[in-house]
């Protein structure tokens, strides 16, 4: 099932960080989302730096499996939730869910690995949110929210339990 996911989930915004922020931005104004989240360390340092403002930000201080400096998020409400490589843990669920009740100003720190949580941000998040995330070596994806996308996250998490 990894390979499926290799696809991006959404738009593919290729370049440099600079380029790809500065493009999301100009998306954000016209979409003007319910709620935006951005997931993962890369991805969520070139969105703050650039001033864009996340409502929900999820890092595990990991960048392609190595460590690095934790962000600085600025006063952000800190949920930490454990969540193994390969999985989507019920704590992490949890911690996401907490995340997208609260709305606004979280920060959700993963032990483990954050890149499978673009799946439940999905199911969880109202309808009309975007969620980024990176895509190595390739840019930033934009996942706009939609009963599409949420169907098919939900599908594709059932058949993740299956297996």
């Amino acid at each position: 099932m990894r390979g499926e996911l290799k696809t991006p989930l959404g738009r593919l915004l290729e370049g440099e960080p600079r380029e790809t922020v500065a493009r999301l931005g100009e998306m954000l104004r016209r979409l003007r989302p319910a709620m935006f989240a951005s997931v993962g360390d890369f991805t969520s340092r070139n969105v703050l730096e650039a001033g864009l403002e996340p409502d929900i930000v999820v890092v595990d201080h990991r960048v392609m499996r190595a460590s690095v400096e934790p962000l600085s998020l600025g006063g952000r409400v800190e949920i930490r939730a454990r969540n193994p490589p390969g999985t989507i843990d019920a704590e992490a669920w949890g911690a996401l869910e907490e995340a997208v009740t609260l709305k606004s100003g979280v920060a959700v720190i993963v032990e483990g690995e954050e890149d499978l949580l673009v799946l439940p941000l999905i199911a969880l998040m109202p309808l009309g949110s975007v969620i980024v995330y990176g895509q190595p070596r390739a840019g930033i994806v934009v996942v706009e929210v939609t009963e599409e996308r949420k169907r098919w996250a939900d599908g594709f998490m059932r058949r993740m339990e299956e297996s």
